[in-house]
Order: structure tokens, then C-alpha cells, then sequence
């Protein structure tokens, strides 16, 4: 612009610059990215999640008899334990806060489905989160009702105190018998007779025993129940598909949809190292999906709109978009670390 001058500071800053040997200013600089790189670092470790640790009674179950009677708490197994192996086909984590009402019908269908595919060798852990409405109590009281759910099919993990989704599958997963686990909403969305696409699917994808096949809803974007509902709520959810393709996440066109395969090794491997106990837990098994180099398939599924959604929507949304940052963050500066795993790191 003309007759624009700097002010004199600057043109003594400007001149100073000029005069500075190189190395001065490379280290100046160096300097800079280093203090922006600590402060970043600083701020993710003072946000970063941090998984409580189970206490003594969160890693026993309850299940019921073949006389219908509760048993008395039983240590769960440990499925990180190095010599941990396979005792079923399928494990089935069913993450269960305030779900007295939702959770039969779930297990019901459930129940269906594992006892003509996988007879005999199949599990169902419901981990209760804290509930306050007795979930535990109706899921026993449930098995006792359905004699095929009961020899230790079903077990019941109570956490006590209420970890959040991601927390209450994880603990589940540490727990497993399956050679396979999958993690199924107790609302009963999903259609869990679908688990057997899910299955095919991940034989196909699975590398040195590592896979992981996730149920889509993306197909139904057009469907009655997707473009019927409030103008806010779509809106969130393109806005949170942007921000997960700016992240890196990108493969997977629904990343929340509740129905989520994965081979025993996979589950190891992701697990063990999973920080997020809230929704957004998901990001995270697919971001050290992706670290880890575990193969990941996506299968569209049935499923359908279930009324009694624990989400605020607009309040957990923005939780959501957090702690995505403070995740994404976490693993790009190393405040998190992604640990041995996957196909060629061991």
C-alpha cells in the first residue's frame, strides 16, 4: 500500500533478522516448534483419558445354574494373560447401562441365532455399567427363564461404577472365551442374525490371525428412518463424518454402528491399548486398527431405530468432537502409545 511504513520496532526487528547468521535463525526457530510441541504435549497429557483399573469384584461374573439358580461370584479369565487361548467360537460383549427393559428382547434374538449357528460353543457377557434399575438381576433372571442360556452361557460382569461404553466393552473384551468376539448394543438395533456376514467377511480380510469386520448402517443414508429424523441431528452427523476424514479415518463410512467383530488376536491387540471409555471409543479401535496394520471390513447390516437413546445429542456431541481431538493428538505427539500387535508386530 502506498506510503505504508513500518513501525520503527519492526523495521529494527527486520533488519536485526537480516543481520543474524543462519544457524541463529534455524535455532530460533527449532526453538519455537520445540516450546509449541511441549506446550502441545503438556495439554494432551493433562486432557488425555485414563482408564480406571479394574477392581477384584469387576473381574468376577455371576451366572445362573442348570437347577435356574444364581451362583455366586466366579473369577472371569484373563484374555491378555500371554498363554490365553480359545475355549469357544464366539464371545458376545453386550455393554448394558440402565437396560432392564431393552436388554431381553436383545438376548433373546441373540440366543436364536447362537444356538443354531455356533451350538455349544458360544458365550454371552453382559457387563453391567453401573446400572441402577437392577440390569444384572433381570439378565440372570433372564438365562434362569431360557434353560439354553444357562451352564455358563451367560455371565454377568457388574462394574461398580459406571465406566461408559467404551469402558464397559473393553472390560469385556479382557474377559473373553471366544476365538472371536463381538460387541452388540443392548437395544437390539442391529439385526444379530447378521453376525454370519460379519463372519464371512472377516475370514476374507483376516491376515496371520488378525481382523476385525464392522457393521454399516451407511446403506440406509436414503432409508425412511435416516431421513426422517431432525434436521439437527443430520447435520451432526455430516459435520462429525467431515471431522473424522480430516482426522484420518476414512475407509469406513459408519464408525458407530454398534456391531463390531473381531478375531482374538485383534481384540488383544487393540484392547490392551484402547484409552476412550466414552462414545468415542470407536475412532479409537479404528485409528490402532489402522496403526497396527489390522485388517478392517465394512458390511452393511440391518438395523433399525430403537426408542430410549442414553445420547444428549447436542451435550455428547461436542464431547465426541473433543475427545476425538485429545485422541487424535494423543497418538500424533506420542502421549499415547500404540504397543505390539497386529500382522508382523509382534
Amino acid at each position: 500500500m502506498a506510503g505504508f511504513t513500518l513501525p520503527l520496532d519492526l523495521h529494527a526487528l527486520a533488519a536485526t533478522i537480516r543481520a543474524a547468521p543462519p544457524a541463529t535463525i534455524v535455532t530460533a526457530l527449532l526453538g519455537i516448534l520445540l516450546l509449541n510441541f511441549t506446550s502441545l504435549y503438556l495439554l494432551i497429557t493433562l486432557a488425555a483419558h485414563h482408564p480406571r483399573p479394574s477392581t477384584p469384584s469387576e473381574r468376577t461374573y455371576r451366572t445362573i445354574t442348570p437347577s435356574g439358580t444364581p451362583t455366586a461370584p466366579l473369577p472371569l479369565p484373563d484374555a491378555h494373560a500371554p498363554d490365553s487361548t480359545a475355549e469357544l467360537t464366539i464371545s458376545v460383549i453386550v455393554p448394558a447401562y440402565n437396560e432392564r427393559a431393552r436388554l431381553p428382547a436383545m438376548l433373546t434374538e441373540a440366543l436364536e441365532h447362537l444356538t443354531t449357528a455356533h451350538p455349544d460353543s458360544w458365550e454371552i457377557l453382559v457387563v453391567d455399567d453401573g446400572s441402577s434399575d437392577n440390569t444384572e438381576t433381570r439378565a440372570l433372571e433372564w438365562a434362569a427363564e431360557h434353560p439354553r442360556a444357562t451352564a455358563d452361557r451367560l455371565r454377568v460382569v457388574t462394574l461398580s461404577k459406571n465406566r461408559g461404553k467404551g469402558g464397559a466393552v473393553a472390560h469385556g473384551m479382557r474377559h473373553i472365551r471366544g476365538a472371536h468376539a463381538i460387541f452388540a448394543d443392548a437395544d437390539g438395533a442391529s439385526k444379530f442374525s447378521d453376525l454370519a456376514a460379519l463372519l464371512g467377511e472377516l475370514k476374507r480380510v483376516e491376515t496371520d490371525g488378525y481382523g476385525i469386520a464392522v457393521g454399516s448402517r451407511a446403506h440406509m443414508v436414503s432409508s425412511p428412518s435416516v431421513v426422517q429424523r431432525s434436521f439437527i441431528r443430520n447435520l451432526l452427523m455430516h459435520s462429525f463424518h467431515t471431522l473424522l476424514h480430516t482426522v484420518g479415518v476414512r475407509a469406513i463410512r459408519d464408525t458407530q454402528c454398534g456391531f463390531k467383530l473381531f478375531t482374538r488376536s485383534a481384540a488383544r491387540a487393540v484392547f490392551r491399548e484402547l484409552r476412550t471409555e466414552g462414545w468415542i471409543f470407536d475412532i479409537e479401535i479404528l485409528l490402532l486398527a489402522q496403526y497396527k496394520r489390522v485388517p478392517v471390513a465394512e458390511v452393511p447390516i440391518s438395523w433399525h431405530e430403537v426408542e430410549g437413546t442414553k445420547m444428549s445429542l447436542v451435550r455428547d456431541s461436542l464431547r465426541m468432537a473433543w475427545d476425538l481431538g485429545v485422541v487424535r493428538g494423543g497418538y500424533a505427539v506420542g502421549v499415547y502409545k500404540v504397543g505390539p500387535g497386529g500382522p508382523g508386530r509382534e
